[in-house]
């Protein structure tokens, strides 16, 4: 692996969202690209597994860009629907990526399995898959999750995605509902950047 520290770097995410969550982590003396100044169009997602995904990723923007690439796929398991939607939670929101269309979609999918299931804990987690990939063809993984819950109400206008339902280990907050500096410092992209900040 490269020992020289990275010095800048291509986030490979055309998710404003995940963008705006990563460069929040990345060191500050970090020069940072992204599709804010390439407009590449994301590649088809076609592995099965958050590794797979990110691996795809960080190759396909890498390769096109000629820089260092850092990219995610993270998404939500929840244990009553098998552990769906997984690595395939933005698909739940349509090709608009309308979250709150997905949303609805899971409160639905809860339901069919439980009617009752507002009265009980809904076990659920955050998943986030980073992969740093060089030019050379060298790459590294590092994954981090989150235990929680799922809210039986979305709550909060902060963060994106399935923030708004989804309550953490040991809060009362949902992610939607946190200061997203409080958010950063403890989700399951932070816990995964843990994993690979020595490489900065």
């Amino acid at each position: 692996m490269p020992k020289q520290k990275i010095d800048q770097i291509f986030i490979g995410s055309n998710n404003k969202g995940k963008l705006k969550e990563i460069a929040n982590l990345l060191p500050k003396s970090l020069k940072i690209y992204s599709n804010l100044d390439y407009k590449i169009p994301s590649p088809k997602e076609t592995g099965t597994t958050f590794e797979q995904n990110s691996l795809l990723k960080a190759k396909y923007f890498s390769k096109k860009t000629k820089k260092i690439c850092l990219s995610d796929d993270s998404g939500i398991e929840i244990d009553i629907l098998d552990k769906a939607p997984g690595v395939y939670s933005a698909d739940w929101s349509g090709k608009k990526r309308n979250f709150n269309q997905a949303i609805k979609k899971v409160y639905r999918e809860i339901s069919k399995k439980d009617k009752d299931w507002k009265k009980k804990k809904i076990k659920a987690r955050f998943i986030c898959v980073l992969t740093i990939f060089w030019p050379n063809g060298k790459f590294i993984i590092r994954s981090g999750k989150i235990e929680g819950r799922i809210s039986n109400l979305k709550r909060g206008k902060n963060g994106f995605g399935y923030d708004p339902i989804f309550i953490p280990h040991g809060k009362r907050q949902t992610f939607g509902e946190m200061d997203q500096q409080k958010k950063y410092r403890l989700d399951h992209r932070f816990v995964a950047f843990t994993k690979i900040r020595k490489f900065f």
